[in-house]
C-alpha cells in the first residue's frame, strides 16, 4: 500500500537527513520543521534581533508585536478566550514545574496530588518533589490491560483529600488516549486543579481548551513542529490566579524598591527574563503553516501510516506491541533480543528510532523490562518509510536471533 506524504517537501530536513541515508521515525520525541518556520527566524535574525516588552525603538516595537501575535496565535489554536491564557516558557518541563512551585503554598501535610501510571517523567518529578517538600501524597492511578488509566479504580482513589490531578493527554510510550473526561470531572467533584499534559497530544489534533475543560495545559514547541526551547502553559483565568511567582527578574516586576517588590500577573508575571523571542516567533509561523494544512487530510495520512505500522508489527513472529496504541507511534520488544541491541542494528541501517525506558521509567519496569523500541510517526513520514523501517527490522532480528 503506497501512502505518499504531500507534506513531505515543506520539511527540508527529511531530504537532507535521506541523502544521509536516514529514515526519521523518532518524531515523538522531536519533529522535524517546516520551511515556513526557517524563513521565520532568518527573517527575525537578518532584520534585527530585539528584546520584547522593554523598548520603544522600531526593532524592539516589531519583536514585540511578532511576539504578541504569536500568544494570540497560540490561544486561536487551542481555543482559548484570549491570550493573556497564555504563558510562554522555555518547555513542557518548564511549564510542569512553573506549575509545581507556583501552587506550592495550596498543598498541606496529608494532602493528595493524583497522577498515573504512565507519566513522563516531566509529569512525574515536579509533583513527586512537591508532594516531598509539603508532606502531601503521591498517588498513582494504576493502567488497564489497554493502557488506559482504569477508571473505577481512579473513582475510588481520587477522593476528598485530592488536590490536584495531573495527567497525560497521550501516552508517550503507549500512543492510547486518556480518558480525560471521566478523569477530569472526577477531580472537578472534589474541588482538585486538573492539569494535562499535552506534549503529545497537541501534535495530532486541534484540542479545545473550552470543551476539555481542564484547568491547565502544557505542551511543548518542539514536538509540534516548532523550535526548541519553547513551552506553552494555558490556564484558565480563576486557575492562573492561583499561582505564586516562582521565577523573579526582568519585565515581570510591576514596582520594586531594595526591599519589596510587587509582580504583573499572567501571563508576563510568569516570563521572568529574556524569553525565547526568536522562539516564540517561530512557533507562530508554525502555526500558520499548520493552519493552513487540511487538517482532516492531516489525520486520515497519519491514521493510516499508523495502521500499516501496526499490521507490520504485529504480523512478525516474536515481536510484541505494548499496550494498545491508538495513534502516530508504537513501543515494541521481541523475544529473545535486548532493545538496546535491537536498536544499534537498525541505527547502523539508517533507522532513527527511540529506545530506551522514554523518559517512563517506572512505567516501563512495572511491564518487567529495561527498555523498548519506539518508533513514531509525522504528517511527513509515508509508506517507503515504513518499509525501509521493517526491512532493516527483519534484518535485525535474524542477526540477533
Amino acid at each position: 500500500m503506497l501512502l505518499p506524504s504531500p507534506w513531505r517537501a515543506d520539511f527540508p530536513a527529511i531530504a537532507a537527513l535521506q541523502r544521509q541515508g536516514q529514515t526519521y521515525l523518532d518524531n515523538a520525541a522531536t519533529t522535524q520543521k517546516p520551511q515556513a518556520l526557517l524563513d521565520a527566524l532568518n527573517h527575525y535574525y537578518v532584520n534585527g534581533a530585539a528584546n520584547v516588552h522593554r523598548a520603544q525603538h522600531l526593532p524592539g516595537a516589531n519583536a514585540t508585536q511578532a511576539f504578541e501575535d504569536s500568544r494570540s496565535k497560540v490561544a486561536r489554536w487551542l481555543n482559548a478566550m484570549d491570550g493573556s491564557q497564555i504563558v510562554f516558557t522555555h518547555g513542557a518541563t518548564s511549564a510542569l514545574n512553573l506549575l509545581a512551585y507556583g501552587l506550592e503554598h495550596r498543598f498541606q501535610p496529608g494532602d493528595e496530588i493524583v497522577i498515573s501510571a504512565l507519566e513522563h517523567h516531566a509529569n512525574l518529578l515536579p509533583w513527586q518533589q512537591l508532594a516531598q517538600r509539603r508532606g502531601a501524597k503521591l498517588v498513582i492511578l494504576p493502567l488497564d490491560l489497554r493502557g488506559l488509566i482504569d477508571i473505577e479504580v481512579a473513582a475510588e482513589l481520587i477522593g476528598p483529600r485530592t488536590r490536584l490531578l495531573a495527567v497525560s493527554q497521550l501516552s508517550n510510550v503507549l500512543g492510547a488516549w486518556q480518558p480525560l473526561p471521566a478523569l477530569l470531572s472526577m477531580a472537578k467533584a472534589q474541588g482538585a486543579l486538573t492539569v494535562v499534559d499535552g506534549a503529545q497530544g497537541a501534535v495530532h489534533g486541534r484540542h479545545d481548551m473550552k470543551a476539555l475543560g481542564c484547568d491547565f495545559y502544557v505542551f511543548s514547541s518542539h514536538k509540534l513542529y516548532g523550535p526548541d526551547g519553547v513551552g506553552v502553559l494555558y490556564g484558565r483565568d480563576e486557575a492562573l490566579a492561583q499561582l505564586r511567582h516562582w521565577q523573579f527578574g526582568g519585565e515581570m516586576v510591576l514596582a520594586t524598591d531594595y526591599q519589596s517588590a510587587t509582580f504583573r500577573p499572567a501571563p508576563l508575571g510568569f516570563e521572568a527574563g529574556t524569553p525565547p523571542v526568536a522562539g516564540v516567533i517561530g512557533l507562530g509561523a508554525t502555526l500558520d503553516y499548520l493552519s493552513g494544512l487540511d487538517h482532516h487530510a492531516v489525520l486520515a495520512h497519519e491514521a493510516a501510516l499508523h495502521r500499516l505500522l501496526l499490521e507490520g508489527l504485529n504480523s512478525r513472529q516474536g515481536v510484541r506491541v505494548l499496550g494498545d496504541p491508538q495513534v502516530a507511534l508504537a513501543s515494541f520488544v521481541v523475544d529473545g533480543v535486548h532493545s538496546a541491541d535491537l536498536a544499534h542494528l537498525l541505527t547502523e541501517q539508517g533507522i532513527a528510532v527511540r529506545a530506551g525506558h522514554h523518559c517512563a521509567m517506572p512505567l516501563i519496569n512495572s511491564l518487567g523490562l529495561t527498555g523498548a523500541i519506539r518508533a513514531s510517526l509525522s504528517l511527513y513520514n509515508d509508506s517507503d518509510d515504513l518499509q525501509r523501517f521493517f526491512a532493516a527490522l527483519d534484518q535485525a532480528v535474524e542477526l540477533l536471533q
